[in-house]
C-alpha cells in the first residue's frame, strides 16, 4: 500500500467507512486521476456534483483531496472534495471574445499549494504589469508567490529585468534561471522540499514546460519552439496535471493562460499594494480621492518621490478592474436569482390555470 503521506494528505477528520481519502493529480474531461492507498485510479464524479454545475467552485481540481468509494475492477467515484488549504482562482468570462461579458465566473485553477512560481520569460514577451496581476491573484491564495524570470540565457544582461521586477515588487522573491544551462536552479531548492506543493502559473511560451523537465530530470513534457514575431508559444500543456520530483515536491503544471481576469482579488490587492494604501490614511479627508483635495498624503508621496506614479497607476487599474468583476458577477447572481422566481412563479400560474379547468 502506498502512503498518502508523500502527497501531502494529512488527516483532519473521521473518514465515513466505506470512503477512501486520494489526491487529484490529473483531469481529462470528466474523468480523474487520484493517487490513493490503493495506488492510482480513475474516478468520476457523483451526480450530485452537477446540480447548479454552472456556479459551483466546488468541483475537484488538481490538487484536491477527496473522499471516494474505490472500485478495484472500474471508476471509482468520487462523493465530497475536502477543506481546500489554498486555491487560484481567476475570472472566466463568457462572451469576451465577441467584445462583451455575458457571464463572470469563478475558475479554480489549483489547490492546496505551499508556493506559486510566476514564470515570465525573459524574451520579448518580458512585461512587468503581466506579474504584477499574477501576483495580485497569488497574493490572496493561501500560498507564497515566487517569481520565476525564464530564458536568462536569451538576453545579453539578465541583472537589469531582474531589478525592473525586483522594484516593482518588493517583498516577493525574484529568481532568473535558465532551464538549459541550469543558471540558477539551484535557487529554488529553497522550495523544493519534501511533501510540498509548487504550482506553476503563466503564459503560453514562458518555459513551464522546460522548467518541469530540468527539475524532474528527464523529459516528461513536450516542449514547442516559440514563435519568433512575437516570442509567444503555442500551449504545450493542455491540461492541469500533477507531477512528483525527485526530491519528493510535487509540482502542478497549468495551462498557459492567455489572460488573467482577477476575481475578489480585494486582499490580493491590498497585499500586492500595500505600499500605496499605507498612504491613505494619512490624508486629510476620510473620502479623499487623490486628484486635488488639500492635504492629500498620497499627492504628497507622488510630489517627492516617495510614491512612484507608475505604481499608483497600477494600483487604480487593477482596483478599476476588480471592482468591475464583482459589479458584474453580483448582477449576474442576482438575475440568476430573478430569472429562477419568475420560472417558479410563471410554472405555478400555469398549474393553478390547469387546476381551475
Amino acid at each position: 500500500m502506498m502512503d498518502l503521506k508523500t502527497y501531502g494528505y494529512t488527516e483532519i477528520e473521521v473518514i465515513p467507512d466505506g470512503l477512501l481519502p486520494g489526491r487529484v493529480t490529473e483531469l481529462r474531461r470528466e474523468r480523474f486521476t487520484v493517487m490513493t492507498e490503493q495506488g492510482k485510479v480513475t474516478a468520476v464524479l457523483k451526480g450530485a456534483f452537477y446540480h447548479n454545475a454552472e456556479t459551483r467552485v466546488d468541483f475537484p481540481c488538481v490538487g484536491d483531496f477527496v473522499l471516494l468509494h474505490y472500485n478495484d475492477s472500474g471508476d471509482s467515484l468520487i462523493v465530497t472534495v475536502l477543506p481546500r488549504r489554498s486555491q487560484f482562482s481567476r475570472a472566466n468570462y463568457s462572451g469576451h471574445a465577441a467584445g462583451y461579458v455575458k457571464t463572470v465566473r469563478e475558475q479554480v485553477v489549483a489547490t492546496n499549494f505551499d508556493y506559486v512560481f510566476i514564470l515570465s520569460s525573459l524574451n520579448w514577451d518580458f512585461n512587468v504589469t503581466r506579474i504584477m496581476r499574477y501576483l495580485t491573484q497569488a497574493s490572496q491564495s493561501g500560498g507564497q508567490p515566487v517569481v520565476i524570470l525564464t530564458k536568462a540565457d536569451l538576453v545579453e544582461d539578465y541583472k537589469l529585468p531582474l531589478a525592473e521586477v525586483t522594484q516593482s515588487i518588493p517583498d516577493v522573491p525574484v529568481h532568473a534561471i535558465s532551464s538549459h544551462t541550469g543558471l540558477g536552479l539551484n535557487e529554488l531548492a529553497l522550495y523544493l522540499m519534501p511533501g510540498k506543493t509548487v504550482v506553476f502559473l503563466g503564459m503560453s511560451g514562458v518555459g513551464k514546460s522546460s522548467l518541469l523537465n530540468a527539475l524532474i530530470k528527464q523529459d516528461v513534457m513536450k516542449v514547442q519552439t516559440i514563435r519568433e514575431a512575437d516570442s509567444r508559444g503555442r500551449h504545450t500543456t493542455t491540461h492541469r496535471q500533477l507531477f512528483m520530483l525527485p526530491s519528493g515536491t510535487m509540482v502542478i503544471d497549468t495551462p498557459g493562460m492567455r489572460e488573467l481576469g482577477l476575481f475578489n482579488a480585494d486582499e490580493g490587492i491590498r497585499a500586492s499594494f500595500n505600499d500605496v494604501e499605507q498612504w491613505f490614511p494619512q490624508c486629510r479627508f476620510t473620502h479623499c480621492r487623490h486628484q486635488t483635495e488639500p492635504g492629500c498624503a498620497v499627492l504628497a508621496a507622488l510630489a517627492d518621490g516617495s510614491l512612484s506614479r507608475e505604481r499608483l497607476e497600477h494600483y487604480i487599474a487593477q482596483q478599476h478592474e476588480n471592482k468591475f468583476i464583482q459589479d458584474k458577477a453580483s448582477y449576474l447572481i442576482d438575475k440568476n436569482a430573478r430569472n429562477k422566481t419568475i420560472t417558479i412563479w410563471s410554472k405555478q400560474t400555469k398549474k393553478n390555470r390547469g387546476w381551475k379547468k
